[in-house]
């Protein structure tokens, strides 16, 4: 990193460095059939939602427009997220910590300089889904919000994230989604009128 690039970054070390040493100490030491089960999770682990976002489109439609609405406005939701999260990064310039910390080989290949770790792309993503998610079916946004909590974990563990990026990905997922998705329930009159034509099948059981 640049002498430039250090005057404007932001040094997450003194915040919790030693927090991600010893959970990559920990992750190092773990048997390998579950480092590699924790890595292929926290690379793949996004499609979970995708599948959970079409399990909530398939309920909603038995249920009410507002729900529905909200059900197909979720991945816009997460998009948003994402872009707010983009913005953030460039902002921060936070260093991954598996650049600057005597961490041992990590879990997940170390990004290169440049790619920011505040906030957490993986966990902004699932939070903002999985918040979107809670306002159209419970059962399917506790699923979503556990599925969000065991990502946020796995970034730290696979070596890519201090805990405060996480921390920072779920309040930014978590309020982008639930403020979206509230603001697509209005949708709901756009879905009664859709639900009488050609989109029937689509958007109602």
């Amino acid at each position: 990193m640049t002498a430039a690039h250090s005057l404007l970054a932001f040094d997450g070390r003194p915040v919790d460095g030693g927090l991600y040493l010893r959970a990559d100490h920990f992750a190092q030491h773990l048997p390998g059939g579950i480092r590699e089960a924790i890595a292929v999770f926290s690379a793949w682990g996004l499609g979970l939602l995708a599948v959970l976002m079409l399990a909530a489109w398939w309920r909603a439609r038995r249920t009410d427009s507002a729900a529905m609405s909200r059900a197909l406005a979720s991945p816009l939701c997460v998009v948003a997220a994402f872009a707010a999260d983009t913005l953030l990064k460039s902002v921060l310039r936070e260093p991954r910590p598996c650049q600057v910390l005597p961490a041992g080989p990590t879990l997940e290949a170390c990004p290169a300089t440049g790619d920011w770790a505040l906030p957490s792309n993986h966990t902004v993503i699932v939070f903002a889904g999985a918040a979107a998610l809670w306002l159209v079916d419970r059962r399917i946004g506790a699923l979503a919000l556990l599925l969000a909590a065991a990502m946020g974990v796995s970034r730290v563990l696979v070596g890519v994230h201090y805990p405060h990026d996480v921390v920072l990905g779920a309040l930014v997922g978590t309020a982008a989604g639930y403020g979206l998705g509230l603001l697509a329930g209005r949708g709901g009159a756009l879905v009664d009128h859709a639900r009488s034509g050609r989109l029937q099948w689509w958007l109602a059981a």
